[in-house]
């Protein structure tokens, strides 16, 4: 199952980070530019990004939503930064046991070819004081002794001070198929539910008939297929019996040649003698 935390907050306008101060502009484009689908912002341990699957900093989810929303603190008016992630289980797990409560953006004022800012990561941390005011001011004054250098995203991105993150997790909830608005309307008005009860008889029978053709399919299959091999089986036969045929009819042919060949009249009787006497044998 998978579960996704309700609204928190993950920066303040004004607020430090390792290089300059937060501007209210770059949150105001982080919520509108954010878009999984063109870079997909994740959540890191300390802002570290493993390679391996099974490394102890690899990624512990994503940031699934940005918004803007102003806030009042000290009395006054200020724009903020809300997120909503999807954990993985280990860090479901961490802040169950009240680890890891701590966020810290991964801002890029100039992402990419844009020119605006993009938040392009999230950290989670147990040590506030690694990425508090002191430490990021002191990043932002001497870059060249940051202890950030080799985590950024890129040359532009930079680290925002830790803040205490209410994780509230709740089970994501399935997607639901769009209402159209005349859907909507048949169903306020009363006319739809008859008409999804034909249609759906009506889908009914149709899987019925589809099922019943496809039986009829098969069986049709199965009877074309012994015609053929009677069909076959026929032929077999009949050419050996035109084969006797023929064998006759030559025989046949043979047979009458040779009675035509035959004289039509008996032969006369040898003669008994010259002077028509007949003679006595004593």
């Amino acid at each position: 199952m998978k579960f996704k935390s309700k609204w928190f907050r993950i920066g303040v306008e004004g607020a430090t980070s390792d290089k300059r101060t937060i501007e209210r502009s770059w949150l105001e484009q982080a919520a509108k530019n954010f878009n999984r689908e063109v870079y997909g912002a994740r959540i890191w341990l300390e802002h570290l990004r493993g390679t391996l699957a099974d490394s102890s900093f690899r990624a512990f989810g994503d940031v699934i939503a940005l918004k803007a929303e102003e806030i009042h603190i000290g009395g006054q008016k200020k724009l903020a930064l809300f997120a909503q992630i999807e954990p993985t289980d280990d860090l479901i797990a961490f802040n169950k046991a009240r680890q890891k409560i701590y966020t810290s953006m991964e801002i890029d004022p100039s992402f990419s070819d844009t020119g605006e800012a993009y938040l392009v990561g999230l950290a989670v941390t147990d040590s506030p004081g690694s990425l508090g005011t002191e430490v990021l001011s002191f990043a932002a004054q001497k870059p060249e002794a940051s202890p950030f250098a080799n985590r950024h995203h890129s040359e532009t991105s930079m680290f925002t001070e830790a803040l205490e993150a209410a994780f509230d997790f709740e089970a994501a909830a399935a997607d639901e198929p769009s209402v159209t608005l005349l859907s909507k309307v048949t169903e306020l008005l009363g006319i739809g539910k008859g008409k999804q009860a034909k249609d759906d008889a009506r889908f009914s029978d149709v899987h019925a008939a589809v099922q019943q053709i496809a039986e009829f399919s098969e069986a049709s299959s199965a009877q074309i297929e012994v015609l053929t091999k009677l069909n076959t089986e026929q032929k077999a036969q009949i050419d050996v019996l035109t084969a006797r045929a023929l064998a006759l009819e030559e025989k046949q042919t043979t047979f009458s040649e040779v009675i035509d060949a035959l004289p039509n009249s008996m032969p006369r009787p040898r003669a008994t003698g010259g002077d028509g006497a007949s003679l006595t044998d004593c």
